[in-house]
């Protein structure tokens, strides 16, 4: 109890004019009298809300846990699946490398079918200019006296 409590005891009260000295209730007492019920179930609340609360954070770690080990799984299943996405995704490309591959060597078979066309059509005039040449006698030879 506090000093101020102690000293309101022994303050005049009643109505004025004849002064009449008394000890006043204890305003303190009655108020802790009045609230005490209501504060001890108020506890009993708060014990509710803390283990409430305490239910909750461990269903929150619960769920955390299990999205964690989900988590894991679904990166082990992509990783899993990647080199198959990979293949997939590389499909087109690689039929287009191979259209455009057989197309160049398509390209280049017929430039090489032309160049042989064009050396059979020569080889012959080839031949016979080769042939002149051996055989024609050359303009330096003769006797020297």
């Amino acid at each position: 109890m506090s000093l101020r409590d102690f000293l309101e005891r022994f303050r005049p009260t009643g109505t004025p004019g004849a002064a009449v000295t008394g000890v006043p209730p204890d305003r303190a007492a009655e108020r802790a009298a009045e609230l005490a019920p209501v504060l001890a179930r108020l506890t009993a609340v708060q014990q509710e809300a803390a283990r409430i609360r305490a239910a909750g954070e461990e269903a929150a770690e619960t769920i955390r846990r299990d999205a964690g080990h989900m988590a894991a799984d679904i990166v082990a299943a992509a990783r899993e699946q990647a080199p198959k996405v990979r293949r997939q995704a590389a499909e087109p490309v690689v039929k287009d490398a191979v259209r455009e591959a057989a197309a160049v060597r398509a390209a280049g078979d017929r430039a090489a079918d032309a160049v042989r066309e064009r050396a059979r059509a020569r080889l012959p005039a080839l031949v016979d200019e080769a042939v002149a040449q051996a055989v024609r006698p050359t303009a330096g030879t003769g006797t020297a006296s």
